[in-house]
């Protein structure tokens, strides 16, 4: 099985920046270490949750565009640990931000950690 585990959310003032940390671990996830599709999702208040930015083992990345140019993903080199750093935030990034792993039919995800930005 694997484990996700999120941290680093908070409240932030509009225009400021925040880091978000996903700890992955479990037997599952340290066997098949390269194959596994890394990737951000939030969902705010009565909203769908919708994908933030994914990285694929081989490095590709794909932004949302309404965080395209203000957020970046990244991996460790050891691929166990993903980020998110959150640049110029709006108050639109209000949201419960959820890591995500995926390799084939095989999906996982996070508790979730909440990002707040204040106007």
């Amino acid at each position: 099985q694997v484990q996700l585990v999120e941290s680093g959310g908070g409240l932030v003032q509009s225009g400021g920046s925040l880091r978000l940390s996903c700890a992955a671990s479990g037997s599952s996830f340290s066997i098949y270490t390269m194959a596994w599709t890394m990737a951000w999702y939030r969902q705010a208040p009565g909203s769908q949750r919708e994908l933030v930015a994914k990285i694929s083992p081989d490095g590709r990345l794909y932004y949302a565009d309404s965080v395209k140019g203000r957020f970046t993903i990244s991996r460790d080199r050891d691929k166990k640990m993903v980020y998110l750093q959150m640049n110029s935030l709006k108050p639109e990034d209000t949201a419960a931000y959820y890591c995500n792993a995926k390799r084939s039919i095989a999906e996982y995800w996070g508790q979730g950690t909440q990002v707040t930005v204040s106007s």
